[in-house]
């Protein structure tokens, strides 16, 4: 019997150990996708405590801390950073065969060298340790990302973002690389026209001009949009339910804008309308500007309407969607290909039964001008986990090429997450391994580590352009 994290964790026979020791585990971390803190990384802050460090704004953890029974006020409430941690320890041993249980003590293994498990009566000493070390220089942000090996970070940005801590980290003399994002999810909700207004409120003020019809708006996005490339951003990113391809005119578009300006709410036919004329012409501006475009879709956000007004969303209460995916994603993806202004493209999917539909659905449209030009994004969310990353690999080398797969990320908003590319590392190799154990790859652990590396390193400098 294996101790638990031993250093073949997850590794069931001696190639895929050989692949992740000799290849995966040499390789640096690129995590082109994330909800780091620029300010955090720009000043090199240091935390004050593990809770601050760990579970502020972790809603992972949040959500299985309610289903524990634990009392809000000890997840976001008044209660002190010590009394959450202690709740949060206590709930830890029930979340056996939960990814929470392999991340955290993974997590405390790399950063801290702590080996106990966390449970209540171990939760003091490793909070107090952990704290008294977050304390020390090699411990703040910038340390804890060099810890891993990190070499670029890729923030996700509002476009009425100033951007000013990455300019400040670029006058900087490290060796960390962190560029920005281009998230416009807010720019395009139409769901409720007051947010919409104050929103143009705020783009208003950032790109210096007004913005009173359908044509201002879009000359607002587009200073933006050309604001980020001049501060090195060279990716969008978009959180839909679903894609929108809906048949739209200019005209029926600005009629749509006037309305929403004018406070009126617009139906939802309206609003499909409106956002797929912008998503369009977003998705024009990346290709012009040769960035790499996101797309995750499929969450269904904010269930809990009592939770979301009292704390707000990203809080825990989201779960997978079962929206149809494909039609309108084909469309979306072959109108700009008909017109050859198709951006290299990423696709996420939350829902596991869209797996196939995704890896499919990328294959339609790469061209040959490049290796992988659209990629089926690693498994995201309620899926980052071994049983969806597993799933995900599986389904991609069926039906496209694994090979030139850009890899894990972290879509994380805490710096202790980053071991979750050790994860995925460790899942990789041991599926290359069983197979090549079992006669159904060749016994080329060159070739297969040279693979591996590339998986977990190399395409995704190639693909982003960062060499």
């Amino acid at each position: 019997m294996k101790p638990f994290l031993n250093k073949d964790f997850l590794l069931n026979n001696p190639t895929a150990e050989r692949l992740y020791h000799d290849y995966a585990a040499l390789m640096p971390i690129v995590d082109y996708h994330n909800h780091l803190s620029p300010a955090h990384i720009a000043e090199d802050a240091k935390f004050s405590n593990l809770t601050t460090a760990w579970l502020y704004g972790d809603h992972y953890k949040w959500r299985a801390m309610r289903i524990n029974g634990v009392a809000e006020k000890f997840i976001t409430g008044d209660s002190t950073d010590e009394e959450k941690f202690s709740h949060w320890a206590a709930t830890v041993p029930y979340t056996l065969r939960n990814p929470l249980y392999h991340w955290t003590h993974l997590e405390l293994r790399r950063y801290f060298d702590v080996s106990d498990l966390l449970r209540p009566e171990s939760s003091k000493k490793i909070y107090e340790q952990c704290g008294e070390m977050l304390q020390q220089d090699a411990f703040s942000v910038q340390g804890l990302l060099r810890k891993m090996n990190v070499k670029v970070v890729c923030t996700t940005d509002d476009p009425t973002d100033s951007l000013a801590f990455h300019r400040q980290l670029r006058t900087g003399t490290g060796e960390l690389v962190m560029l920005p994002a281009f998230r416009p999810d807010k720019a395009i909700d139409v769901s409720d026209p007051q947010k919409f207004n104050n929103y143009l409120g705020r783009l208003e003020e950032v790109s210096g001009m007004s913005i009173n019809t359908y044509h201002d708006y879009l000359h607002a996005l587009k200073k933006r949009h050309d604001y980020f490339a001049e501060n090195h951003c060279t990716i969008s990113d978009h959180g839909l339910e679903e894609m929108y391809a809906d048949d739209f005119t200019e005209s029926d578009v600005a009629g749509v804008f006037s309305q929403l300006r004018s406070g009126e709410q617009a139906t939802v036919p309206a609003q499909r309308k409106f956002k797929s004329a912008v998503l369009q012409q977003l998705a024009e501006w990346n290709h012009e500007k040769g960035w790499v475009q996101q797309f995750h879709l499929g969450p269904l956000r904010n269930n809990s309407s009592r939770m979301m007004r009292s704390l707000g969303a990203d809080a825990g209460f989201d779960s997978i969607g079962d929206n149809l995916q494909a039609r309108s994603l084909s469309r979306f993806l072959d109108r700009l290909d008909s017109q050859d202004k198709l951006a290299r493209t990423i696709l996420y999917n939350i829902n596991p039964s869209d797996n196939e539909v995704f890896a499919t659905m990328a294959g339609n449209f790469n061209d040959g001008s490049m290796p992988g030009k659209i990629q089926w994004g690693s498994a995201w969310w309620f899926l980052d986990q071994k049983d969806g990353m597993t799933a995900q690999l599986n389904a991609l080398s069926n039906l496209g090429l694994v090979s030139r797969f850009i890899g894990m990320l972290t879509d994380s908003r805490s710096f202790l997450s980053i071991p979750r590319h050790e994860y995925f590392r460790r899942i990789l190799c041991n599926l290359f391994g069983e197979e090549i154990e079992r006669g159904e790859l060749p016994h080329d652990i060159e070739w297969t580590g040279k693979i591996v590396q590339d998986i977990c390193y190399n395409n995704a400098l190639d693909y982003f352009g960062w060499r």
